[in-house]
């Protein structure tokens, strides 16, 4: 008779189970938040321009809720650092919905000084999306970080691809009660971000940056103010790799902001519906979130620096091909934006995943918080800019533009590279462990 067979050993379930749960609840904010980042995008420069009656200060909105989103990072960065991810995360959503609400109403009382004041704080929601991505790598290991991030920021497109699509939809709701077809997108954001805001608060159990700290020795208690930027400077190097990865998701950004932004514009005045326009815009932002599992992979396979300078040559070419579309054209423009979102997807899973792995737990949220509140500022001056750039010298030049200002993104990765932030500059090692 044959020996009885052993059964096979079985393999170990490489994902952390709380990680695992982290994630999940993650996710689920993200895809209703996403809804909410539409608004601001789709509509906010139209708003601008149907009230002020100028293209030049169209670009205002986009820089208010921009502005109020670099307040809002820093804010609940600190916030996460001394009480944890839940807290920040859930108030920062629940901010920004209550921002979203307030521009309806400006909107319906047909109040510019309450509509600017509201764009200030609806930015809440669009930085607390981008905080998430934090949270996600808080317990995930270095060779698997940067699909860690993107598993955050690819939850993000269901909401914000099908929250262009619902323009005009909204709008006729909006104009059924009274309000602004315009407003009819920030009606969406409000209960979107609220949702997201309740989520968090109620689920996200236990809380990521809390049980990484208890991992890794600590309470896991609120932390305590750390008093100056000496963390930073260890372990050797990490300074640069932090200059350098921020450097590489504010150029992202700024690129990024300035020709999203008045895209809309040049297409309004190339008699473009608005229905056209979110479109683009729905594809400019799947395009910004659905590649984020494999901008992950590609970090942790061959290195952040690679994929980081692989997006500064992408919004090259977006640039180039939005400055050569035909008259306005739908297609050539889609293209654009779509290699626009891609090369923004790029830069900041890269740059996420050297800032997750250069800075110590103790100054982490904090400092995450801090590098935000620089990519927001960034996105603000691009989408304000934007504006003056069209008016004197239209969109092509600002497309064209912009792609040569994203070639800078080359000498932030080798800034980067040389902190030489071990498993998170370079490629991660292949090492088991968990997510």
């Amino acid at each position: 008779m044959r020996p009885p067979r052993r059964p096979a050993p079985s393999t170990p379930d490489p994902v952390d189970p709380e990680q695992r749960r982290v994630l999940r609840v993650l996710v689920l904010a993200q895809v209703l938040s996403g809804a909410g980042l539409a608004a601001g995008i789709t509509v906010g420069a139209l708003l601008a321009q149907d009230l002020l009656g100028s293209t030049r200060l169209a670009g205002l909105p986009a820089a208010l809720f921009t502005a109020g989103s670099a307040a809002a990072a820093l804010l609940v960065g600190r916030l996460s650092q001394r009480r944890g991810r839940r807290p920040g995360l859930a108030l920062g959503y629940l901010v920004g919905a209550a921002g979203a609400a307030g521009v309806v109403l400006a909107a319906a009382l047909d109040d510019v000084a309450l509509l600017f004041g509201a764009l200030l704080v609806y930015g809440a929601g669009s930085a607390t999306n981008l905080q998430a991505r934090y949270a996600g790598a808080d317990l995930a290991s270095p060779d698997r970080r940067g699909r860690a991030v993107s598993t955050v920021l690819v939850a993000t497109t269901l909401g914000a691809v099908v929250g262009p699509l619902l323009v005009g939809p909204t709008g006729d709701v909006a104009e059924r009660w009274g309000i602004p077809a315009l407003a009819g997108p920030f009606l969406l954001a409000a209960l979107a971000y609220g949702t997201a805001g309740l989520v968090l608060a109620t689920l996200l159990r236990p809380d990521p940056l809390l049980l990484a700290r208890e991992r890794a020795g600590g309470s896991g208690g609120p932390a305590a103010p750390v008093a100056g930027p000496a963390a930073l400077a260890r372990p050797p190097g990490a300074r640069r790799a932090v200059l350098g990865a921020a450097a590489v998701m504010v150029v992202t950004q700024l690129v990024m902001a300035a020709v999203m932004t008045m895209t809309p514009v040049h297409m309004r005045a190339h008699d473009h519906s608005v229905s056209a326009t979110g479109l683009v815009i729905a594809v400019h932002v799947g395009a910004m979130y659905l590649p984020s599992p494999l901008s992950g992979w590609l970090v942790d396979r061959f290195g952040a620096p690679r994929v980081a300078g692989a997006g500064g040559l992408t919004l090259l070419l977006a640039g180039l091909v939005a400055a050569t579309a035909p008259g306005g054209s739908v297609p050539a423009l889609t293209l654009a934006l779509a290699l626009l979102g891609l090369g923004w997807s790029f830069g900041l899973v890269s740059g996420t995943a050297v800032l997750s792995g250069a800075v110590p737990l103790e100054v982490r949220a904090r400092t995450q918080g801090a590098v935000d509140l620089s990519i927001a500022l960034a996105g603000a001056a691009g989408g304000m800019g934007s504006g003056f750039v069209v008016a004197g010298g239209g969109f092509g030049l600002l497309s064209l533009g912009c792609g040569v200002l994203a070639l800078l993104v080359l000498p932030a990765v080798a800034l980067a590279a040389r902190g030489g932030a071990a498993g998170a500059v370079s490629a991660a090692p292949r090492a088991g462990g968990g997510s």
